[in-house]
């Protein structure tokens, strides 16, 4: 039993469920890449409990924070978000939700350019 009864263990969520409740998460520890990218878009912290990161661009712009297994580190970063000195991240660069408009563009481009035949 857990000492803490906001804590719940669940078991694992469909895409859709899982985004909903990391969308409303006060913070979200994980090791998923997947997981650092949905927090920043979503501006929720996240404690990445790994050695690194394939997603660099969460911790440099984002709301992510690898720790590893430093629990020192964990444990600030944990005590910050209620204190509201933990990051609140900026826009990432091309996270505007517009990648499809710039495919389709350069797509085209490369058609009218004669560089692709047809798609």
């Amino acid at each position: 039993m857990l000492a803490n009864p906001a804590i719940r263990l669940i078991q694992p969520l469909g895409y859709r469920e899982n985004l909903s409740l990391t969308a409303d998460a006060t913070l979200v520890i994980t090791d998923c890449g997947g997981l650092q990218e949905e927090t920043t878009f979503l501006g929720v912290p996240c404690l990445t409990v790994r050695p690194n990161t394939e997603r660099p661009v969460t911790v440099s712009h984002g709301t992510n924070t690898v720790v590893d297994c430093d629990f020192d580190l964990a444990l600030k970063m944990l005590e910050s978000i209620p204190a509201g000195s933990y990051k609140s991240g900026s826009s990432v660069p091309g996270w505007d939700g517009k990648a499809a408009e710039r495919i389709a563009d350069v797509l085209i481009d490369e058609w009218r350019n004669g560089k692709i035949a047809r798609f």
